[in-house]
């Protein structure tokens, strides 16, 4: 089923985000939270440090209206930079992956590309960016949602 969520990156305090969420929400995470130490080991990436280990890659809160509100750490051991305006994207997941291809292309023209479209080790088809007008979108299908 087609969905659109928000996604939140936070300095390293998500899960007390989410558990504020969840709480005020009176709602459970859709699934585990995913730790940044579950990650196996990619190609030209350096290892997960220590003190990283522990943070939220990934977790899902299903809110109101059927909206679902994921987040994330952002440590910078990853490359990722906390600015202002960085700490949300709408993502979208779509029903296939042709129709996550046309709205990737669609949406990013003139934008920029953060990760193309490619299979994920999550075993989703993911993709990010950020469009023409500074929002920043991800897109992912996973099969069987």
């Amino acid at each position: 089923m087609p969905r659109v969520s928000t996604y939140l990156n936070f300095a390293r305090n998500t899960e007390e985000a989410f558990l504020f969420y969840r709480d005020a929400f009176k709602t459970t995470f859709n699934g585990p939270i995913m730790r940044f130490g579950e990650v196996p080991s990619q190609p030209g990436m350096p290892p997960t440090a220590e003190e990283d280990k522990n943070l939220v890659m990934h977790v899902e809160l299903p809110i109101t209206g059927g909206h679902i509100l994921m987040g994330t750490d952002a440590p910078e051991s990853w490359g990722f930079t906390m600015n202002f305006g960085n700490n949300a994207h709408i993502m979208l997941e779509p029903d296939s992956r042709e129709e996550c291809d046309r709205l990737f292309n669609a949406l990013s023209v003139n934008g920029k590309i953060t990760m193309p479209m490619q299979d994920m080790f999550w075993g989703s088809y993911f993709g990010s960016f950020s469009d023409q007008f500074g929002v920043n979108w991800m897109v992912s299908h996973t099969p069987g949602r």
